[in-house]
């Protein structure tokens, strides 16, 4: 394994965070002394960020505990224009209003996992509206466009995929990256900022704003990147048949993030438990040897170590006392997620199938029918095998009714 000079980067390295770098020398030279302003970006395109947004959020974490300064970069500029990375067609086109409300949404989970203040290395946030919207046009083009290739655009991932697969870019995609190694410039210029941390997929952007700073006369930036997250199967990291998990409460419950967690596949406890949490690595290798139902053991202190960072360690603790009593127990636990149904559908009675795919549990009617012939299906914690069984009010308990399928999807429905 590399060995650096700077806590920052020995840790990212042990903890498996690094793909690539501008100049691993430079920034570690630099990191050694403290002297590191790094920014990551989070464009405001939904109410909360979501689990591949948690891997540069403890990036920045690492950064601030090793002595350097975080910045934390909403783009209430960038959205309006749309990051073209990953994506086959250009972005929905949000309103101001809408932009405004998530970035409000946003702000509030950076505080649970940096810390900010006036301190030579207290985290900042600051927003690339507050330049980029003040831009002419003619002024962005003379002083900034002049810098940049069309061929080497060209050559970008962000660009080059959508055409190899004769996908249509719009002319406001085109100047996404334009934006985005502007904003690099003028955080350079505004805090002293020298890296620029992010996804491999933002490579070439945050290349490009290395070269633009180059060529503005910045001091000299750097670029820092992790590897694209999958999980052992291939999926993409976050996404779960129900959508992706997302950070904030109201958008994830931390009943539902906690759970997420504990579902981890086995060959993925010892990468996670590296990247999303603070635990020492030493304690990690020794959980992530684990084998057999031992390895569930590692996965609960996955569950709670994740959560307690988002959501509070009180937060985690009832998630896995919620677990406890729902699996080991079978009892009805009312932390469970919950759905509310029209008590006058539940009086007149609703077909099992449509229940469990109004309560989330199932996507279709045909799903939920195999669920009931594979065994999976239970109504308080009675198993259903007739998939034309109706519920009503008689399978209340407690005022609640309890959907489960298989071992590890339970929900509480209730009447309003």
């Amino acid at each position: 394994m590399t060995t650096y000079k700077s806590d920052f980067l020995n840790v990212l390295n042990e903890r498996d965070f690094i793909h690539q770098s501008s100049d691993f020398e430079g920034l570690d030279a630099l990191a050694a002394k403290r002297d590191v302003i790094a920014y990551v970006g989070y464009d405001c395109t939904a109410p909360s960020l979501h689990i591949g947004n948690f891997l540069s959020m403890m990036m920045l974490y690492w950064l601030q505990q090793s002595g350097n300064k975080p910045i934390a970069l909403m783009g209430g500029g960038t959205t309006m224009v749309g990051d073209p990375s990953g994506k086959d067609e250009t972005r929905a086109i949000r309103t101001v209003e809408e932009i405004e409300a998530n970035k409000n949404s946003i702000k509030g989970v950076f505080e649970k996992v940096l810390r900010f203040g006036d301190g030579a290395n207290d985290a900042i946030m600051v927003d690339n509206a507050d330049w980029l919207l003040k831009l002419g046009y003619i002024e962005m083009l003379r002083d900034v466009g002049r810098h940049f290739s069309v061929n080497r655009m060209l050559t970008m991932d962000s660009v080059r995929l959508r055409l190899e697969r004769e996908q249509e870019m719009s002319f406001i995609e085109f100047n996404y990256m334009v934006c985005q190694s502007y904003d690099y410039v003028e955080l350079a210029r505004r805090y002293g900022c020298n890296l620029q941390m992010g996804g491999s997929d933002q490579w070439g952007n945050i290349v490009n704003g290395v070269d633009l700073g180059r060529r503005m006369g910045t001091h000299q930036l750097y670029a820092l990147t992790t590897p694209l997250l999958t999980t052992a199967s291939g999926a993409k990291m976050g996404k779960t048949a129900q959508g992706a998990i997302w950070l904030n409460a109201d958008q994830c419950s931390p009943w539902d993030f906690w759970q997420y967690w504990r579902n981890t596949e086995d060959a993925d406890v010892e990468k996670f438990l590296k990247l999303f949490t603070t635990l020492p690595v030493d304690e990690i290798r020794r959980l992530g040897a684990l084998e057999g139902s031992e390895i569930n053991e590692a996965k609960k202190v996955l569950a709670n170590e994740a959560t307690a960072l988002l959501h509070g360690r009180e937060a985690a603790e009832q998630a896995e006392e919620t677990a406890r009593k729902a699996f080991e127990e079978g009892a009805l636990a009312a932390s469970l997620p919950t759905v509310e149904l029209p008590a006058s559908e539940l009086n007149a009675g609703v077909g099992v199938l449509a229940l469990f795919v109004q309560a989330g549990l199932a996507s279709s009617n045909g799903e939920m029918r195999r669920h009931v012939k594979g065994g999976a299906v239970r109504i308080n914690d009675k198993s259903v095998s007739d998939d034309r069984m109706t519920v009503d009010d008689t399978a209340l308990a407690d005022g609640l009714i309890k959907l489960s399928l298989g071992k590890k999807k339970h929900v509480l429905v209730k009447p309003v």
